[in-house]
């Protein structure tokens, strides 16, 4: 475990002492540090404790971590943080942001639901969003989650029309629906563009139908390092061109095996635009499937600091701009006009329920 705080330096010490208890036997203690926000301070404590893998992944946990960043520098709150090396930190971890008296708690990610769903029975005082989660029964637990087969399918549709194999592929992380979502509406955009044209497509790595995939190896998942290189290799192999990882960091192994390869492939980077957080890689990144978490994060921030917090479900959508493709960079003049206008017309049917992204 690695807890990290950033809290007012009498809160932070009192953080210490509770925290000190729950770290008896883990490698590291809590550091404590100055809020951001200028000369504002604030009693209001925003806390998260992250996925396996690290805050800094270029990923999912890092575009959670930075609507903590944006929350603390605009509205001068205090905020404390920890990272989970191992499924076996998410209760001990959580169990820290309880003993810290958090405002609001985030989970990240969908590893950890049981977990958070636990605390949120037995600290009922306390609030917790678990994101990518749901709320077994506790009032006092927050869902954030997103229908990501919407842009997704946009990007199957994106990837086809891109292709000049007309074979795409994707691969997950872990075979959960938080994945499996980006999966399948890439599945069904990319079969959109094949019905449409009559030219056929054919998907690597995912069969919706049959409920079947390519995934990194379960017990490592978002650091299968190894295991994300092979199966892009793999595919690569096959005559995709074009690969969509959904696999937290895991897209700087796809990177690996597409610069190894020689050919012409490019990459779909998601939950962030990795062509700008990840610039090294910006030569291959067509687009990314982006699950906006930074601004989640912070508006569910803002909201319980202003007016209390608030159970209600948050769903991320192409309507409400919670999720949606990012600007094609360097190959914006390699995607027609008449491709970006049909990605329009796309959304507009998706938002509109004369599409849906799941057939």
């Amino acid at each position: 475990m690695n807890l990290i705080t950033r809290k007012r330096s009498l809160v932070g010490m009192a953080l210490f002492g509770a925290a000190g208890l729950v770290l008896a036997g883990c490698a590291e203690a809590p550091t404590t540090g100055g809020a951001g926000g200028g000369d504002t301070r604030s009693d209001f404590l925003a806390c998260a404790v992250s996925d396996e893998a690290s805050w800094n992944d270029k990923s999912f946990n890092e575009a959670a971590y930075d609507g903590l960043l944006q929350a603390q520098e605009e509205l001068g709150i205090e905020i404390a943080d920890a990272e989970s090396n191992s499924t076996e930190d998410f209760e001990p971890n959580l169990a820290q942001m309880v003993s810290a008296g958090c405002n609001v708690t985030f989970a990240v990610g969908f590893n950890l639901v049981d977990a958070v769903n636990a605390a949120a029975e037995a600290n009922p005082e306390m609030n917790f969003v678990t994101i990518d989660g749901w709320s077994n029964k506790a009032t006092n637990l927050k869902p954030i989650t997103y229908s990501m087969e919407q842009s997704s399918y946009l990007a199957g549709y994106l990837a086809a029309a891109y292709s000049t194999s007309k074979v795409v592929g994707t691969y997950g992380g872990l075979d959960i629906p938080a994945v499996t979502a980006f999966m399948d509406g890439f599945y069904y955009g990319a079969k959109a563009y094949e019905k449409e044209t009559g030219t056929p497509i054919t998907v690597l790595g995912r069969d919706p139908m049959a409920g079947t995939g390519d995934f990194t190896d379960p017990a490592l998942s978002w650091v299968d390092t190894g295991g994300a290189k092979s199966i892009s290799a793999g595919q690569i192999a096959q005559g995709a061109d074009v690969i969509l990882p959904v696999a937290g960091g895991l897209f700087s192994s796809t990177a690996e095996a597409i610069r190894e390869s020689g050919k012409p492939v490019v990459f779909l980077g998601v939950d962030k635009n990795i062509a700008v957080t990840s610039p090294e890689y910006a030569d291959l990144v067509l687009t990314s499937v982006e699950k906006r978490m930074t601004q989640a994060v912070y508006d569910v921030i803002a909201e319980t600091q202003e007016s209390g917090f608030s159970g209600e479900p948050y769903v991320g959508t192409l309507e409400n701009d919670g999720t949606a493709l990012s600007e094609f960079g360097v190959y914006d003049d390699k995607v027609s006009a008449e491709i970006k206008a049909k990605l329009d017309e796309l959304k507009a049917g998706i938002i509109d329920g004369s599409i849906d992204p799941l057939s």
